[in-house]
């Protein structure tokens, strides 16, 4: 299954995909109106909003998780932001996280 290079989520329908093309790398959660990708920043207070609404985690949690998630993927790992450098969930707490939604 493809998935969003800055957040993972599943690339299944067009309305997924930016600009609604199932060619895209990202989805339309990380990419700006331009076709461009949002700035780390962004993509990370967006996860941040995503778990709390989802999971209902605390705001420090949510980060944690978001860390967690966006760390994982090769995109974030060849292009490092300095708001993914602080605490991760751990193997768990992103499971039980991922249970819920």
């Amino acid at each position: 299954m493809k998935e969003c290079i800055a957040c993972g989520m599943p690339l299944i329908k067009p309305e997924d995909c930016a600009g609604g093309d199932l060619n895209a790398v990202s989805c339309i959660h990380c990419t700006n109106s331009d076709g461009k990708l949002k700035s780390c920043n962004e993509i990370f207070e967006g996860g941040v909003h995503f778990f709390i609404e989802a999971t209902g985690s605390s705001k420090g949690d949510a980060e944690k998780l978001v860390r967690k998630n966006m760390c994982f993927l090769d995109h974030w790992k060849e292009n490092p932001c300095e708001c993914l450098g602080g605490e991760q969930a751990t193997d768990e707490e992103y499971q039980a996280a991922l249970e819920k939604l």
